[in-house]
């Protein structure tokens, strides 16, 4: 089999046991930072990939990936949901009336966006019965006023099924007794837990007690779209609106919560590149590892020049060892990172049971494990990354090794 001999040479260079047991010591040592620094890489890339899925699914399962909404009101929201619902881009539809305002229990007030829906087209569109702690959606009636709270609301204001609540709108409303804001007593009829700001200001009733409540005969102030890919939202709500009569127009959830998505997108940037210096140390070890190694086998390097070994064939020598460290340690860091990141939410479980302490409490944060995504892409650019300055590392010693002169170097030998 045909092998230039500058790559047997820099194989054997790299296994071979060195009288400096230093030079070995600090090979191994980047070798294994290598592999650290890549594996704890691909890790945290991978759980920061599960809090932006998890913040997806339970944050854009409850709020609207876009809705269609006319400047007055939509008085036959049933046809407008046909016509949106014909879209094959769309998954679903429902009609929703909106408002702002405060719910008020004993000595607590919050304040509350209030959402009028019929419960059955809810469904098609939100995950809130997934997530329903008491209590069901189906259990507003029509006429009965019943209120679904989060759990965060609740536990601000010490509520729970059954209790009585007051909600307080900004409209006023004249009376002999002068002006007062319009306000309604609502029963508890279930509790729902997603995670984030949503627990403590959202809240559902029916539609026609929104009605009632805002004084309105008939009509919805919008339909809310689920649609299947989240991210063409903003494209799909302007195409819809451009084929409806004028008065309609549109938002979609990069209005509502673009900001907080992007902040996570910049913050896995961020810490991707903190992270990768650690890599770029850990490769850059290589280049004390070569020179120490350029210097250990100046008379070696003299004898292959004089036997005709040319500056390039020398440089590659010192290539193909500093490649072969980064080569490994790149890739068992890799394999590392891969097993650690498919495995890190049971690592993180058994950890707790042994530790008996909950890192992610339930009452801080919105989720009560560590989620893990690993995407192929990121695995890919920190591999090709390590491995690339790995190489890099390799150049200005294989350089220093292709500017000895042999007969400097043998002079003393």
């Amino acid at each position: 089999m045909f092998r230039p001999y500058f790559a047997f040479i820099g194989l054997r260079y790299t296994g071979a046991r060195r009288r400096n047991h230093f030079i070995s010591f600090i090979s191994l040592s980047s070798m294994i930072g290598l592999t650290l620094g890549v594996a704890v890489l691909i890790t945290v890339l991978s759980v920061m990939n599960g809090f932006d899925r998890e913040l997806k699914q339970r944050i854009l399962g409850m709020v609207p990936h876009a809705t269609v909404q006319h400047f007055s009101v939509v008085e036959n929201w049933q046809a407008l949901d046909a016509t949106l619902t014909a879209n094959p881009e769309v998954i679903a539809a429902a009609p929703f009336i909106q408002a702002q305002g405060m719910v008020t229990h004993g000595s607590g007030v919050r304040g509350i966006l209030m959402n009028g829906i019929v419960p059955d087209e809810e469904d098609q569109v939100s995950i809130i019965s997934q997530h329903m702690v008491e209590g069901s959606l189906q259990a507003l009636e029509p006429g009965e006023f019943g209120i679904i709270i989060g759990e965060l609301l609740a536990s601000h204001l010490h509520l729970g099924i059954g209790d009585k609540v007051t909600v307080v709108l900004p409209d006023a409303a004249l009376t002999p007794a002068g002006v007062f804001p319009r306000m309604k007593r609502f029963v508890v009829k279930g509790i729902f837990k997603v995670g984030a700001d949503l627990d403590s200001t959202l809240t559902f009733i029916h539609m026609d007690d929104a009605r009632k409540m805002l004084r309105m005969e008939s009509g919805v102030h919008g339909l809310r779209i689920k649609v299947a890919d989240l991210l063409q939202a903003p494209r799909i709500a302007r195409k819809i609106v451009e084929g409806l009569p004028q008065g309609y127009y549109s938002s979609d959830w990069t209005r509502t919560h673009g900001n907080l998505f992007q902040a996570i997108k910049m913050e896995k940037t961020m810490i991707g590149l903190l992270l990768m210096m650690i890599v770029a140390v850990a490769a850059f070890n290589i280049v004390s590892t070569l020179v120490m190694v350029v210097t250990d086998k100046t008379p070696d390097i003299a004898i292959l020049r004089t036997m005709g070994a040319s500056p390039s064939a020398i440089m590659m020598i010192f290539i193909v060892q500093g490649a072969m460290i980064g080569c490994i340690g790149t890739l068992l860091g890799t394999l590392s990172g891969v097993l650690l990141s498919l495995n890190v939410s049971n690592i993180i479980s058994w950890l707790e049971g042994v530790l008996n302490h909950q890192f992610l409490s339930a009452d801080v944060y919105f989720i009560s494990y560590l989620p893990s995504e690993l995407q192929g892409l990121d695995v890919a650019i920190v591999c090709g990354a390590g491995f690339m300055m790995s190489l890099l590392a390799t150049l200005y010693p294989a350089w220093r090794a292709a500017k000895i002169v042999p007969a400097e170097a043998l002079r003393y030998e």
